[in-house]
């Protein structure tokens, strides 16, 4: 599948990965890009991508929570009637909560059990704002199908658009991250079982599973950490650049052949 051409949609695009996805789908010639993010910074990252691209209305900003049905709509309804079907979609945004599953509080001695609430927020942001972010994608490419009267999608279309989630290596199993772990984990069956329905209307599905990027996220967890529990189990003994993160993606768009996983994880394994 072209990237030239396509409309392209990138939730947490404010900062980290889903900047840096953002920036090099306007370097490959998107048509028209979708820049959806909480922060106002995402307002910046549009100007900034538009200021490169010489085109003032190459990306447009959306602030708003993804999690809200009504603003998910709104955003693609703005996109579709300016510059039609969005083709590329990679619902970057993410959050994460950490703390042990069970710890013991050091003032009263008594087992603390992770709350419930943060394990909500995660799961509700990380794994089902994705989803239906890539679903809404989905269903307007299968209802413009309809409009013009085509059925099964056929190869010789080639592929009417591909949805890209970000996983993590914390998928296989993090300490410290029971709710950040299962909503990464859980982004590989909804890939694995979009993709068999929506091949049918033309849409490839994949992951990419980033292990840990210089990024906002990642630097808050401080450079003692980083130091200590990251780089000596990472053989390439540095943080992955988002910009190489962003080639990955764009190679998982491009190459019509690759579906499933890809894991971009810099050999980083969990310690024991």
């Amino acid at each position: 599948m072209k990237i030239e051409g396509k409309v392209a949609l990138v939730t947490g695009a404010a900062s980290g990965i889903g900047e840096a996805v953002a920036l090099e789908l306007a370097k490959r010639g998107v048509k028209a890009l979708a820049v959806v993010d909480r922060s106002d910074r995402v307002l910046e990252v549009a100007r900034t991508i538009s200021g490169l691209a010489g085109r003032s209305d190459l990306a447009e900003a959306f602030v708003g929570d993804v999690t809200d049905a009504r603003f998910r709509a709104e955003v693609y309804d703005q996109v579709q009637g300016r510059s039609g079907l969005v083709n590329i979609c990679v619902p970057a945004a993410g959050i994460t909560r950490d703390a042990l599953a069970v710890k013991i509080d050091k003032e009263t001695g008594k087992p603390v059990v992770y709350p419930i609430g943060n394990f909500r927020d995660v799961i509700e942001i990380n794994l089902i704002a994705p989803v239906y972010w890539a679903m809404e994608m989905v269903a307007r490419i299968v209802a413009d199908r309809q409009r013009r009267g085509l059925g099964r999608w056929d190869p010789t279309e080639k592929l009417r658009g591909t949805v890209v989630f970000l996983g993590s290596v914390s998928s296989q199993g993090n300490k410290g991250q029971i709710a950040y772990a299962a909503s990464k984990s859980g982004l590989e069956g909804a890939a694995a079982t979009l993709m068999k329905e929506a091949i049918f209307h033309g849409v490839k599905c994949a992951v990419i599973h980033p292990g840990f990027t210089d990024t906002p996220m990642v630097r808050a967890l401080g450079e003692e950490f980083i130091a200590k529990n990251v780089l000596p189990f990472t053989q390439l003994r540095r943080l992955i650049r988002p910009e190489e993160i962003a080639d990955a993606i764009c190679f998982l768009i491009a190459n019509s052949a690759v579906s499933g996983e890809l894991w971009a994880d810099a050999g980083w394994h969990s310690s024991a």
